[in-house]
């Protein structure tokens, strides 16, 4: 009943939300009457704020329309180059009249990125991407809101995931190199282990960023609470079934909502203080400060349904079975038959594992364990880098990602391109 409910307080405060929008610009439009009132600024500025935290958040675009190489403007289309009824990949094409530079470009390497599924849309990694598309082709798993995915079409399980991923990497093609960002990593690990256990052709080189390979080291707050809470828990008190007014309707998922409450719950006060200034900022007429707000949130407010299938069997594998670094982790192929994920049949393929200092998600140590885990890729391709002064996010967003984390991660994939 939680999603209905919620459903029906976002339908009877939507038209509240618009009304505190037109407010906001009747008492800001220097043609207004309105506009020239005492603290007509002020008013316009909670009418706008009242706005912004009771408005619905649709998901963003990615809206990469060009990037510069070697100094050239290259415009950008984005195309879907496969469709899956939870996930779509999507290929970042690069375009420019210069020949030389053309030729160039066809021959850089292709990079997939695999999105988390973990709340926030893929567009998360636009910075990521943006940057990526300077010096690689780019593609990139566009995971689709579970409340969109008629019941139809199925559940959604781990192991499904983990075989989207190995479609998607015989998809790119067998030079492909792989990079995960958070969740990913365990899923990712799991679908090159397998690949490689059966003979085939795995990516050049695999980059894990901040995930949980090991949940053990550096427990988090987000650790502990999936550690902590039995699997009954979690499916009696975070599952709930999507309302009629969606495509969805039916089908077991983790909700969105619930999901961006525990993201606001986890520093609340730093949340209050944003929005505060956010206020601040619209009196003071800081447009670049509000823009700079508003670019932020509408990102961390848009958030999607998980299947629960998939939520449950991670908080089941990764975080209290710990299945993966105890080799006890069996995979079902799309025939439904086990295979058992050996991390140390991966021979050939480079492994790079980035952590931030400050990550207070994944903890220091959770991905560098995967270091270990694949004893078969010789010591000459494997490396790990600590990002100095990142958090979780600034290790693939933001200055420290494009002026630390990228440069590493451009130089070990052109060193591993062969």
């Amino acid at each position: 009943m939680l999603y209905q409910i919620y459903e029906t307080h976002r339908a009877w405060i939507s038209p509240f939300s618009e009304f505190a929008s037109a407010a906001s610009k009747l008492y800001s439009n220097p043609l207004s009457p309105m506009a020239q009132m005492p603290a007509a600024h002020r008013i316009s500025a909670g009418f706008d704020l009242v706005h912004r935290l009771t408005k619905e958040y649709e998901k963003p675009e990615f809206g990469i329309n060009k990037v510069t190489v070697d100094g050239t403007d290259v415009v950008i289309q984005e195309q879907v180059v496969e469709e899956k009824p939870f996930c779509r990949l999507l290929r970042f094409k690069r375009f420019t009249d210069d020949a030389n530079l053309l030729d160039k470009m066809r021959h850089q390497p292709s990079v997939l990125v695999v999105a988390p599924l973990s709340g926030h849309h893929a567009t998360l990694l636009r910075d990521t991407v943006r940057t990526l598309l300077q010096d690689h082709k780019v593609y990139i798993t566009d995971w689709v809101d579970a409340r969109m995915v008629p019941t139809e079409a199925g559940p959604f399980h781990l192991d499904d995931y983990i075989n989207y991923v190995q479609d998607f990497i015989r998809k790119v093609g067998p030079g492909v190199h792989v990079i995960s960002v958070c969740q990913p990593t365990v899923p990712v690990l799991a679908a090159v282990s397998l690949m490689a256990s059966r003979g085939e052709q795995t990516p050049r080189s695999m980059t894990m960023m901040g995930g949980p390979i090991d949940a053990r080291k550096s427990p988090t707050a987000v650790n502990n609470l999936a550690m902590n809470k039995s699997y009954e828990w979690f499916e009696t008190n975070v599952i709930y079934r999507v309302p009629p007014n969606y495509p969805g309707s039916g089908r077991r998922v983790y909700p969105g909502f619930l999901q961006h409450t525990g993201f606001v719950a986890m520093n609340p006060d730093r949340h209050a203080t944003s929005h505060y200034d956010y206020f601040l900022d619209l009196v003071r007429g800081d447009d670049d400060s509000a823009d700079a707000h508003r670019a932020f949130y509408d990102e961390y407010n848009a958030v999607l349904d998980m299947p629960a299938e998939y939520y449950l069997d991670t908080i089941k594998t990764v975080f209290q079975d710990f299945a993966l670094v105890n080799g006890t982790w069996k995979v079902n192929n799309p025939k439904g038959k086990p295979e058992l994920v050996k991390p140390q049949d991966i021979k050939t393929t480079a492994l790079l594992t980035v952590e931030g200092e400050l990550d207070d998600i994944s903890g220091a140590g959770q991905t560098r364990a995967a270091q270990d885990l694949c004893a078969g890729i010789p010591k000459t391709r494997k490396k790990h880098y600590d990002v100095i002064g990142a958090g979780h996010y600034g290790i693939f967003s933001g200055r420290r990602w494009r002026e630390k984390a990228y440069p590493e991660i451009r130089a070990f994939i052109l060193a591993h391109n062969k």
